[in-house]
């Protein structure tokens, strides 16, 4: 395979792993092809798609909102190589563009997640105990993400070092750029109408709902504390399992993380569908490296 070809098949976090300079070459990639079309966008003279207000955008709301959610949940699929192969990373790169995170952090954060699920030093957002509420939970995901992106650099590369620090500063500072230019070609290209009524209030939705998404199922109701992946599939729960497959199945989820719709696991294998607060029917949690010298001592 070419290595353009192994580049857009591959995942982003094999790549970090094996390569130093991955951000700077990815964040690097998306900053220069964001301004050629920034710049193309200017020299046409491009309006932007929806440049003037019409009361029927009210009705495309919840479509907007809909699709920025659902790319939210196939961005996650992609994590996990639920798509095909050669379109697998094409798709969550798409996906992440819509999201504003971009693939690879979202991919890299996210195995992460799995590895060390509900770690309160290592999962990159786990719920706290005493701080269990959804808002403390949002704000503690907020800086803890970063945070643990440049843990993950430091593992891989020699440790904590100031050489190592100086590396990361710039890499997030270059991160954060490309972010704001990822923005400001999404308001060119949909025009200050489509931008503001549609692709903002549709995007801070979807921010809120993907934490709401991973702080519910991981059972913040548990009266003992005892956070981790559940299934739920009552109420709200119910209609957001059947509009994005599956979502808040996510006991099936970590326990098979390979199925697209972890609502179609088998009978005998799934685990129970919970309530919030139950803490009868979680995906077992394994000891974690955090926990093991606790134990010890």
């Amino acid at each position: 395979m070419s290595a353009i070809g192994a580049t857009l098949t591959s995942q982003p976090y094999t790549q970090f792993r094996r390569n130093r300079y991955f951000y700077i070459w990815y964040d690097g990639f998306y900053m220069v092809t964001l301004i050629g079309l920034i710049s193309l966008m200017k020299l046409i003279g491009f309006g932007g798609l929806l440049a003037q207000y019409d009361a029927r955008l009210w009705l495309a709301l919840p479509f907007a909102c809909h699709a920025q959610i659902l790319c939210s949940v196939w961005i996650h699929n992609c994590t996990h190589g639920n798509f095909p192969r050669a379109i697998n990373r094409i798709v969550g790169e798409l996906c992440g563009v819509v999201v504003l995170t971009r693939y690879a952090s979202w991919e890299i954060i996210h195995q992460r997640h799995h590895k060390f699920s509900d770690d309160l030093t290592l999962d990159p957002h786990p719920i706290v105990p005493g701080s269990s509420g959804y808002w403390p939970f949002l704000i503690h995901t907020v800086l803890n993400v970063e945070r643990q992106l440049q843990t993950l650099f430091f593992e891989n590369n020699d440790g904590d070092t100031p050489e190592n620090r100086r590396f990361e500063k710039r890499r997030a500072l270059l991160s954060y750029a490309t972010n704001l230019v990822l923005i400001y070609a999404w308001y060119l290209f949909l025009g200050q109408v489509g931008f503001l009524f549609l692709f903002v209030p549709a995007s801070i939705l979807g921010f809120l709902h993907l934490v709401h998404f991973n702080w519910s199922t991981h059972n913040p109701y548990s009266p003992g504390e005892d956070y981790r992946p559940v299934n739920l599939n009552h109420g709200y729960y119910r209609v957001g399992n059947w509009l994005w497959h599956g979502i808040y199945m996510h006991g099936n989820h970590h326990k098979n993380s390979g199925m697209f719709n972890p609502v179609k696991m088998l009978a005998a294998r799934a685990l129970p569908v919970i309530r919030h607060g139950d803490c009868t029917a979680h995906y077992p949690r394994k000891k974690t490296k955090s926990e093991k010298p606790a134990e010890a001592a």
